[in-house]
Order: C-alpha cells, then structure tokens, then sequence
C-alpha cells in the first residue's frame, strides 16, 4: 500500500508581494468601472430628471442659465394647463388600451408559434421560420400604406381595433419564445406527457407556459413598450382629437416655430408614470427572460 504525500511550499516573500500586488490593481479596475458605470447611469438619468423638474418650473425659470434641477418656486401650473386644456387621459388611455390588446396578441401569438417551431419537426415549419425572420429586416413604412388601405377598408380607423392591426405579431418575440423553448423545456417531458394521454393543447397550457414565464413577462415588456411609444402607425390611423394615441398627443404640444416646453414636460412626466409602473412589477421577469434566451442545453 502506497501513500501520496504532498509537500507544501510556503510562497517565498516576492510571491506574497506579487499577489498582493495583483489582488490591489484588481480592487483598483474594480473601482474604476464602478465609479464609470455610476457616472455614466448618472448622465443617461439627467435628461430624466431635467424633465420632471421643468414639468414644476415656471417659463422664466425654464429659461434661465444656469439650469436649476430643483425648482426655486415649483408650481403646478403646467398640469393644471395640460389637463384642462388637452383630452391628455383620453389619450393615456387610448395608448393603454392599445398597449395592453397589442401585449396580449404578441405573447399569444408568439407563444403559440415559438412553441411550434421550436418542438415540431417539418421542413415547411423551418421555412415559415426562415420567413418570419426575414420580416424584421423589411422597414414598417414598407407595408404600412397597405396596411392603411386595409383599415380602411375594414372601416376600423379612429379606433383601436386599427392600431390593433399594425401591431398584432412581433417577428422577434416568434424568436425569443422559440429559443427557450430549444433551451428550456426537454422533449423527455413532453413525451413522458403524451404518453400518459395528455393532448397537445393541454401540455401547452400546463407544461410549456409556465414554464415560458420568464420569458414571457419579458417579451410583455418590450411588446408593451413597442406599442406604447408608436408614433407614425397611429399617426397615420387616427385623425380626430379624441383617438389620438399619447405620443401622437404629445406631438401638438410642437408648432412649426415654437414648443410649449413646460406643458410638454408636464404630459411627458405625467405619461412616464404607467411606463415605470409596468417595469417595476416585470423587471424580475424581463431580465430573467433574456438571460435565458442564451442558455444552452
């Protein structure tokens, strides 16, 4: 019976140095990108924060150099204006309502298709696939006076049902939902399910969505977000004042020579407030769904 004996060398006094060396200049890289990235986030919020605060600002505050961040004499003028003068809910809850129906038919239809194409085996499955990624290169104005034809002719404008129409399938959440379900849902699962008797909707329904829910509550956030800040599509859609969606809406607060900076602050700060709520409640989800997407078996 042998035995291994390892003989331990105690590092010699340069070594230490080195290390020591090595482990200060990490904690100074370390450092630096902290301090690069924090001044960096700082500059990206500035235009943020100038917004809000000039939303408070009188037009002579707004106007004088150099600009305050925090209001000397904040006022609520600019909101009192906005709402009273402008149909400012209406619009907000002509971009949600649009938002929300766009959200839910991409993540169906998204849903239903990454599946489809991820676990099913045709030939002409991998040809509609190759398909619809060949739709996001083509330019929306490409298709869009078609598609206004098409409204039109369905008698859908000045409605939500015809900024539904632009907005019902994202190209890249067919992807995004097809790469998770390569990556994350195993084909031993769903066979071990068909061969208990589950049906193919049924599997779809309790085994793939939620096991989709990662990636789902992050393509929801970025369909949302698609339809939400939507300017030329429902430029072009809507024509009268009450059916305008909110970045059309804040359009008119811009003349030819002039821009009506505090009014415009105050409906862009007002119009911030479902954008941020609606990150808050799927931030979790959205950065779990896109880490994912690159996971490999």
């Amino acid at each position: 019976m042998t035995t291994n004996t390892v003989n331990y060398v105690e590092p010699t006094t340069e070594e230490l140095a080195e290390g020591l060396r090595l482990r200060r200049k990490k904690r100074v890289v370390n450092f630096a990108i902290d301090v690069f990235l924090i001044v960096v986030s700082i500059l990206m919020l500035l235009p943020l924060v100038f917004l809000v605060a000039n939303a408070f600002k009188t037009p002579a505050e707004m106007l004088s150099w150099p600009p305050t961040i925090i209001p000397r004499d904040p006022t609520i003028a600019n909101f009192s204006a906005v709402l009273g003068e402008t149909p400012l809910l209406r619009w907000i809850g002509n971009s949600i309502a649009f938002a929300v129906m766009s959200t839910i038919a991409i993540v169906a239809t998204s849903a239903i298709a990454g599946y489809v194409f991820g676990k099913f085996r045709f030939r002409t499955l991998n040809i509609l696939f190759a398909l619809f990624l060949a739709t996001a290169i083509v330019p929306f104005e490409v298709y869009m006076i078609p598609l206004y034809f098409q409204a039109k002719s369905l008698g859908i404008l000045n409605s939500v049902w015809g900024l539904l129409l632009g907005y019902l399938v994202m190209s890249f959440g067919i992807f995004l939902i097809r790469q998770n379900v390569i990556h994350t849902i195993p084909d031993e699962l769903l066979e071990a399910a068909r061969i208990d008797g589950a049906g193919e909707f049924w599997i779809f329904l309790h085994i793939v969505l939620p096991l989709l829910r990662g990636a789902l509550g992050a393509l929801a956030v970025l369909a949302f977000f698609q339809a939400w800040t939507a300017f030329a599509w429902p430029m072009i859609v809507t024509t009268t004042r009450t059916s305008y969606t909110i970045e059309v809406g804040l359009a008119l607060f811009q003349t030819g020579f002039t821009v009506d900076l505090g009014r415009l602050s105050a409906a862009s700060a007002t119009v911030l407030i479902p954008s941020i709520l609606l990150f808050v409640v799927l931030r979790r989800n959205f950065v779990q769904g896109v880490a994912s997407t690159g996971l490999k078996e």
